[in-house]
């Protein structure tokens, strides 16, 4: 099942997709474009830990003349860069360069401590998309991104939709796109991440917990491209949704 958090006439329902039509909980069928996008995850009584990957498909580090890394080179975001499906992420102003990054979400269901990977897929509660935005001009360096590109306000929209685990038979061989003002510029798939959803699950689970609501943002592959005002960015994950994002100034 799809779902989805969305705020109409100043009330935040969970809502689920009806022949393009949005139903929400209270039994109105409602457009898309009539509601304001939430990020589409659980509530929880907690700050969230967001963990992201980066240079996590090998195509995408040779594309930056890295090479793969030989243990997953990670870092944490907070939960203000989340932002909800249709919603604005602003370009600051000078900068030179700031690419989307189409990746696949994970969401985790149940508390996770010491997990052995052949049960890594059992700790998913389910799956969405997201766009985790880096300012280039920002990073100190690829092996160490910093503050300012990857934890800016809004900048990490997420969604449309939450897709239950046992909705996505094999979260490794998903299809990837990305388009800029319906221009195709990068394609991909899951198959091709250098560390695959259960060996993360099970390496950030030997040393730390993770929670219901927890994050594992797994990375993007190549084709990233510079992006200005107004251009309309369009993530998508076969089976999971297509994520729009405008650019602000």
């Amino acid at each position: 099942m799809k779902r989805a958090r969305v705020v109409h006439n100043g009330i935040v329902h969970s809502a689920t997709d009806r022949d393009g039509q949005l139903l929400l909980e209270d039994g109105t069928r409602v457009w898309p474009d009539q509601v304001t996008w939430l990020p589409p995850l659980m509530p929880v009584d907690r700050p969230r830990t967001i963990l992201a990957l980066g240079l996590n498909y090998a195509d995408h580090a040779k594309e930056l003349a890295f090479k793969p890394p030989e243990e997953p080179l990670v870092f944490l975001k907070g939960e203000h860069t989340l932002a909800g499906h249709r919603q604005v992420t602003r370009r600051p102003a000078g900068v030179k360069f700031m690419h989307y990054e189409c990746e696949l979400a994970v969401v985790i269901g149940r508390k996770a401590r010491k997990v052995q990977r052949g049960d890594a897929l059992d700790f998913v509660g389910g799956y969405t998309v997201a766009n985790d935005y880096v300012v280039r001009d920002y990073l100190e360096n690829w092996y160490r991104p910093n503050l300012r590109a990857k934890n800016r306000d809004g900048a990490t929209p997420l969604g449309p939709w939450f897709v239950e685990a046992a909705d996505v038979p094999d979260p490794q061989a998903l299809a990837l796109k990305t388009t800029v003002n319906d221009k195709v510029t990068q394609q991909g798939n899951t198959k091709d991440m250098v560390f695959d959803i259960p060996f993360l699950i099970e390496y950030f689970s030997a040393f730390m917990t993770l929670s219901p609501g927890d994050l594992i943002l797994t990375g993007t592959p190549d084709g990233v491209v510079d992006c200005q005002p107004g251009d309309v960015v369009v993530t998508e994950i076969q089976g999971i949704g297509a994520l729009m994002n405008t650019i602000g100034s």
